[in-house]
């Protein structure tokens, strides 16, 4: 049993810093190569036959493959990155729009007690009631947003 065995302090600091940057370099270049190939996959400028060639050379020379394709196409990679991200930041524009629109619109449930409301201080008849309650509890009436009001309802 002549194992050698090495403890922490037999590890030189300056090998240590090599060996983080080394590491972190190796990192940021599975970063790049994952950002090329999706970026390949992403470009709808480009036909199936160049997204086939583009992805064979960086997979087949992956250094070589990744540096000419950033050098030929890197200026784009980023436009369509923000053009994405403005595309994403639309879309859920677009989405807190439509719920902010569909909370300003009326429940059945308000609706109904607006409607109770307005009975009890005698504005409308019962009859008149009966018939805007079956309205809103239908669907075709106010709390739809559709506009459509029985007679009396609403003075």
């Amino acid at each position: 049993m002549s194992a050698q065995t090495y403890l922490a302090y037999d590890y030189p600091m300056l090998s240590v810093f090599w060996s983080m940057f080394l590491f972190f370099l190796w990192i940021m270049w599975f970063v790049l190569l994952f950002r090329v190939v999706v970026d390949i996959f992403r470009d709808d400028a480009m036909n199936g036959w160049a997204k086939a060639g583009w992805l064979v050379f960086t997979i087949v020379l992956p250094f070589l493959g990744v540096f000419v394709y950033v050098i030929a196409r890197g200026k784009n990679m980023g436009r369509r990155e923000m053009a994405l991200a403005r595309a994403q930041e639309e879309a859920f524009d677009a989405r807190v729009r439509e719920a902010v629109t569909d909370q300003g619109q009326r429940s059945s449930v308000e609706e109904l007690a607006r409607l109770s409301e307005i009975r009890a201080r005698g504005d409308i008849t019962d009859e008149e009631f009966s018939k805007a309650k079956e309205l809103v509890l239908t669907g075709h009436g106010p709390a739809d947003g559709s506009g459509a009001t029985p007679s009396g309802y609403g003075r």
